[in-house]
């Protein structure tokens, strides 16, 4: 059993939203559900995350989606799996200000064929996609991640 599937989604919270770099840039994680399949967060726009324009930086919308859909994966996945990120593709759609949010979630069929996959001695490249929104709810991103996931050999 990893360490993500070991803490309930409340200490993981926790954990995630005192990460310096999120602490820093403003990025704070509102919730994991219990079946540890979505995660909601959420930026301010500070002076440490805002552009020479005013509007939010690029670097940190995108880091604000970055660990998510393999964190997702590690809930359910654990120590017998690799999980990295292979891939990883942002549209900025109109311009980000304020408060920011993003939600990234995988079902439970997906994880299975995911897991089902990487039993038989295969690479699994999944593609994910979400957006994030601002508080009219007007889409600001699209953020497309591809992960690379497979069994550990036992060599």
């Amino acid at each position: 059993m990893s360490f993500w599937q070991k803490i309930p989604p409340e200490k993981a919270i926790k954990l995630l939203n005192y990460w310096p770099p999120y602490l820093g840039a403003g990025i704070k994680v509102l919730s994991i559900n219990d079946e540890r399949t979505k995660i909601s967060v959420q930026m301010k726009q500070t002076f440490l995350n805002t552009n020479y324009v005013g509007v939010h930086f690029g670097g940190s919308l995108y880091s604000m989606c970055d660990p998510f859909y393999m964190l997702l994966l590690s809930f359910h996945l654990g120590k017998d799996h690799i999980i990295w990120d292979k891939a990883a593709e942002i549209e900025f759609l109109s311009p980000g200000k304020d408060i920011v949010k993003a939600e990234f979630e995988i079902k439970m069929e997906e994880v299975n064929r995911i897991k089902q996959e990487a039993s038989e001695a295969r690479k699994v490249l999944p593609v994910f996609e979400t957006f994030i929104y601002d508080k009219d709810n007007k889409k600001v991103a699209r953020v497309k991640k591809t992960l690379y996931v497979r069994r550990k050999r036992n060599d």
